[in-house]
């Protein structure tokens, strides 16, 4: 029988069951069957949607590139990010994949929160640790929607255009978000909510 499960993967916390260098993983944070698997990944240093299934065709359908469904990151860079930086993400970057240059597709991004303000935009639960404040270097919180998930895109994407990124957390596939959620949160979604929120 398929299940899927979507749950808000902590920061510092590999997307898999097996360990690595001692590094915490899923298993340390969230009880499911042993059969079930991450659709993707996040790396170990973001945090946000990850969803497990046991479903190959769920799978196939979330991660080929044809399907081109939608991912939303709430992305804090350092710096005060202005509108030539934005217009840049927005247009596509080049960006090194696998020693090769990549041209990023178009994609949508705004800011987020109050100018210059240190402060984490609503409904962003606080990191642990957290980001060190340093308060001369100003940060900004961005929002990204892409329609492609290469390897480290968002982090490569930023500094491209000089705004590193210092903290990143998949905040939304399709319909489906974590719209108040806090890390180690995890729910079941039915069959009628895959279809609906990630296909609908």
């Amino acid at each position: 029988m398929y299940q899927t499960f979507v749950i808000y993967k902590p920061f510092n916390v590999l997307s898999q069951f097996t360990s690595q260098e001692g590094k915490p993983t899923l298993k340390d944070f969230f009880s499911v069957p042993g059969d079930l698997y991450p659709v993707g990944r996040l790396d170990f240093d973001s945090e946000g949607l990850l969803i497990l299934t046991n479903d190959t065709s769920l799978n196939h359908r979330l991660l080929d590139p044809k399907f081109a469904h939608e991912r939303e990151y709430w992305v804090q860079v350092e710096g005060d990010i202005n509108t030539t930086a934005i217009r840049q993400l927005e247009s596509g970057v080049i960006i090194n994949l696998n020693g090769k240059p990549y041209t990023t597709l178009p994609c949508k991004v705004t800011r987020l929160g109050e100018k210059d303000s240190p402060a984490d935009p609503p409904g962003v639960p606080e990191r642990t640790p957290p980001i060190r404040y340093r308060a001369n270097i100003p940060t900004s919180w961005i929002k990204m929607v892409l329609k492609e998930g290469k390897n480290r895109q968002v982090r490569k994407m930023t500094a491209r255009v000089g705004f590193p990124t210092l903290r990143l957390i998949r905040y939304r596939i399709g319909r489906l978000n974590i719209e108040g959620w806090q890390p180690g949160d995890m729910r079941t979604l039915s069959p009628q909510e895959i279809q609906s929120l990630l296909f609908g």
